[in-house]
């Protein structure tokens, strides 16, 4: 009973504090494990009495065990008391408070108390909160397991095991663990592949997860190609080969296959060799006064070429004979006979020279002497002449052909198919020489048919199946030789069809489509990415001449270094080929591409379903984002959502999101912004801020929105976007100020200011519709080009030689800052009409037809003859 009250005694007045008992032991926290009992113990000196006191009770007398001793260095009493804590103690009073003891030790100077020493019942329950998963990734890519232990008293240590061997990242600096216990592989390998277990243990016992598989699969990569072989024929038309394989990693653990074909076949021509052979022999000659004749014959038929051998035996062939003049001529008479023959052929010459002057200064008549005038040629680009001309002989060449009609007469010559497999040879001549005499008639080509009938009939061939229904993203026309443009309105997607592109005498149905992304499967591996539409021309199978040129937009930011762009086609069975690697020398001459800025230009000579795809080569390659606001016109009610378009900056997709906008009620908050969006694996986060709080509210929960890296990246997806959902506290309200920040995890960001009247009823600005897209979607002829056709032929026949000082198609690129694609340019029968035709699809319908006059003229003035024969 004395236990139970006694209380704190206050020092003896004038007593030393060090008389005071001060503890040498003090209680610690401790465990009961299962149902062991557990034992606290303190000792202090100088102490009289110590007693336990366990939440806020003191502990009876009897279940103190007691000890006394004397401190040796000193020769204070010391005490030493134990007492023993069971299970069913603690459980008492469980869920109340923890359950602590404390020692009271007391001596003639007073009292001290101990430390707090709390008492735990140990615990680890079975069930992890959160297992690792089995995993498949592929080589270099990171992997997080996570491992969430059991909840446990004390708490639980985490350890990894791979194969049941214990995981030491000291050991390996491609592991770590995070304070939340996750394996983190930074960069998977292959010996990375095995079952990964997560081991929680404290006093009480040792879990172990479910055992995580780790796949580490390696995607295949092709090997450089082979190089090409011989041609299968030693004569004439054959084939040669290259090959590779899927070797450039293989493929392992359930990796990718490669995708496209192993061998590629190119048509290949080896010149035969041909023999020479003689021609007839000539007439024999008169019998000369030496009383001989002869005759003569040429090895030109054939002449031997590409190796042939020549012909045999001699070329002149003399024997004797007799005549009057060889037998009986006096010297003097054989003289005169001599003369008079060479008098008359001198005679009959000149009277041909002469009729051949007269006819041709005739046929002439109709020109201006300075036709190479550089004026000229600017005027001829004009629709009136600018230059007078002579009243009764106006110049061809300063008045645009009128083709309007369904048949039109023309004066000049065209030029004639050349073989793709030779360099073009034509005569030299200056820059504008006179125009040829001979008459040509051009067709202009027929109405483009109506869409129903021509739907129809599309509709009957197989390819059909893989075409949209609708108008709205296709263009189609009639075309003949004449060529022509069929463009897919606010898309930026154009088909140039250029003169003699199609056979003379053929007509074609031709269409361009714009394909939505999710109607064509385009498989893509490891870094690749989409970076234009998907287009269909067609239809397939058409041959061309002469190739078209496919103008679409892209998303790239184009840098040799950091991207492998390929230009892909699909075959007819519906698998995708690389056909052209940009920046590589071409497999073929079948398909070219110049990439600009914003658009590429595809040369093609074969119809089909094109693609641009890009592979990043490291991680500073970025893609073009254009990041577009939309909001309701109306509010009539309290909520209001704000919706942010993450767009490939592409005309296909902006007006693809328009039209839906317009659908949804929805009006353009600001002009769009161009976001370089990183192939640094990190996620695109989306939030907004100072938004007035006492007008407003975001009902978001979270700090930001994030859209999935590859999500944005396969450009598979034709757009994205998320939605900032808000609340208005006053339905008076009607203005909203606020600022959207859009970034790229570790990247740069950038912030778009909101500040509108919700009230105001807001149109779509004028330029979601660039000029150059307004028109027909199909032009037919003369009228779907700028440069006049005659004026064309005029600079092709010119410039296609090669012209002193280099004035010829040369030149003309490096004016046009096209010399860049010289060795593209030189592979084609008329180097002069790839430049003009490339011209064309760049600058239809608002080129300056002026400086490219300026050009041409340009390129006559390095040659000083041009303009002596002019004076002439």
């Amino acid at each position: 009973g004395a236990q139970q009250s006694a209380t704190v005694a206050n020092p003896v007045s004038g007593a030393s504090t060090d008389l005071l008992p001060h503890f040498q032991l003090e209680p610690e926290d401790v465990y009961i494990v299962k149902n062991k009992a557990v034992s606290l113990a303190c000792r202090a000196t100088p102490a009289t009495q110590i007693y336990f006191k366990c939440n806020g009770e003191w502990v009876h007398q009897a279940d103190h065990v007691t000890q006394h001793s004397t401190d040796r260095s000193t020769g204070l009493p010391v005490m030493e008391v134990r007492i023993e804590i069971t299970r069913q103690q603690v459980e008492k009073i469980f869920g109340l408070e923890e359950y602590w003891c404390q020692c009271v030790a007391w001596s003639s100077s007073g009292t001290t108390k101990s430390q707090k020493a709390f008492v735990r019942i140990a615990y680890l329950r079975k069930n992890f909160e959160q297992e690792p998963t089995a995993r498949e990734v592929s080589i270099e890519q990171g992997v997080v397991l996570p491992c969430r232990p059991p909840e446990g008293i004390p708490p639980a240590e985490v350890e990894w095991l791979r194969n049941e061997e214990l995981v030491d990242p000291a050991l390996d600096a491609n592991i770590y663990v995070t304070p939340e216990h996750s394996l983190v592989l930074r960069q998977a390998r292959l010996a990375d592949t095995a079952n990964y277990t997560c081991v929680a243990k404290n006093i009480v016992a040792r879990r172990r997860s479910t055992s995580a598989a780790i796949t580490v699969y390696v995607n295949g990569g092709w090997s450089t190609w082979t190089q090409w072989s011989g041609c299968s024929t030693s004569c004439g038309r054959g084939w040669q080969k290259r090959s590779r394989t899927c070797t450039n990693p293989t493929p392992l653990n359930g990796g990718a296959f490669c995708e496209g074909q192993n061998v590629q076949k190119t048509a290949c021509t080896t010149l035969c060799p041909v023999d020479g052979a003689w021609s007839e022999w000539s007439k024999w000659s008169v019998c000369g006064a030496e009383c001989t004749h002869w005759r003569s014959r040429e090895c030109s038929e054939p002449a031997p070429r590409n190796g042939g051998r020549d012909c045999h035996g001699p070329e002149l062939d003399t024997r004797n004979c007799t005549s009057e003049l060889c037998s009986h001529a006096a010297p003097g008479v054989e003289d005169v006979a001599l003369y008079v023959g060479l008098v008359a052929v001198a005679v009959c010459l000149v009277l041909l020279l002469l009729v051949g002057v007269l006819v041709y200064c005739r046929k002439k008549g109709g020109l201006d002497a300075d036709v190479a005038d550089s004026s000229i040629l600017t005027a001829g680009f004009q629709p009136v002449s600018i230059k007078p001309s002579k009243a009764d002989n106006p110049s061809l060449l300063t008045i645009q052909p009128d083709l309007s009609t369904t048949t039109m007469t023309y004066q000049g010559s065209l030029c004639p198919r050349q073989d793709s497999t030779a360099k073009l040879q034509l005569p030299n001549g200056h820059l504008l020489s006179p125009l040829g005499a001979g008459r040509h008639t051009l067709h202009h080509s027929s109405p483009a048919a109506e869409g129903a009938d021509f739907v129809a009939r599309l509709s009957t061939q197989s390819y059909f199946r893989s075409l949209p229904r609708g108008n709205t993203n296709m263009a189609y026309g009639t075309f003949n030789f004449l060529g022509g443009r069929l463009m897919i309105p606010n898309t930026g997607i154009s088909l140039l069809i250029p003169p003699d592109a199609i056979p003379r005498g053929k007509i074609y149905e031709v269409y361009l489509t714009l394909h939505k992304q999710e109607e064509v499967r385009l498989p893509l591996a490891g870094c690749q990415t989409l970076l234009s539409p998907i287009v269909s021309c067609g239809p397939p199978g058409v041959l061309l001449t002469r190739p078209a040129i496919l103008a679409m937009g892209h998303s790239v930011e184009a840098s040799a270094e950091n991207w492998s762009i390929r230009l892909k086609k699909q075959s007819c069975e519906g698998t995708w080929e690389d056909v052209l690697q940009l920046g590589a020398e071409p497999c073929t001459e079948l398909y070219y591409c110049q990439l600009e800025a914003q658009a590429c230009y595809i040369f093609t000579e074969q119809l089909g379903r094109f693609a641009l795809v890009g592979e990043s080569l490291s991680m500073a390659a970025s893609k073009r984002l254009k990041l577009v606001l939309f909001a309701p016109a109306t509010c009539p009610s309290l909520e209001y959502n704000i919706r942010v378009y993450c767009l490939s900056d592409t005309q296909d997709v902006l007006k693809e999101v328009i039209q839906l906008e317009k659908q949804l009620g929805g009006q353009l908050i600001g002009a769009p912004r161009v976001l370089h969006f990183k192939d640094s694996y990190h996620n695109l986060r989306l939030s907004i801020h100072d938004m007035p709080s006492s007008l407003w509210k975001s009902k978001l929960l979270a700090s930001y929105q994030e859209i999935p890296f590859y999500h944005i990246w396969s450009g598979l997806q034709p757009f994205l976007h998320c939605t900032f959902t808000l609340e208005r506290l006053s339905p008076s309200t009607s203005e909203l100020a606020c600022k959207i920040w859009v970034w790229q995890v570790e990247g740069d960001g950038q912030s778009f200011t909101v500040n509108f009247n919700i009230a105001k009823d807001t149109r779509f600005s004028d330029w979601l519709v660039p000029d150059s897209e307004v028109g027909a979607p199909a032009l037919v002829g003369p009228s779907a080009f700028k440069i006049p056709f005659l004026i064309r032929q005029k600079i092709i026949s010119s410039l296609d030689p090669p012209g002193t000082r280099g004035a010829d198609w040369r030149m003309l690129a490096q004016k046009l800052n096209l010399d860049s694609h010289l060795s593209f340019f030189a592979s084609k029968p008329s180097p002069t009409a790839m430049i003009l035709n490339l011209w064309e699809a760049r600058h239809f319908p608002n080129g300056n037809l002026s400086q490219l006059a300026a050009a041409v003229a340009e390129v006559g003035k390095q040659d000083g003859a041009l303009f002596s024969e002019a004076e002439c």
